[in-house]
């Protein structure tokens, strides 16, 4: 029995060009996300335990901009 794509493990997508660097995902989220010199968001993990899926969710929806996307995922790099 394969599992339902709701119940897959979750990873963290960031898209560099979209943040403006709010900084609002490293307040949300410290131990998953952080801000490069430049203050563009960091992923600090990519793949998200069962604990830490609550604030990944949260600092994606902070983020005005949508540079964070949390994705299922399947087993492939990317």
């Amino acid at each position: 029995m394969s599992k339902s794509v709701t119940s897959l493990p979750k990873k963290i997508r960031t898209i560099p060009s979209n943040c403006i660097a709010s900084g609002n995902c490293t307040l949300v989220a410290p131990e998953l996300f952080g801000q490069d010199d430049k203050g563009v968001v960091v992923a600090r993990v990519t793949r998200l335990s069962a604990s830490q899926l609550g604030a990944a969710r949260n600092a994606a929806a902070a983020c005005p901009v949508a540079a964070i996307e949390l994705v299922d995922d399947v087993g492939t790099e990317g």
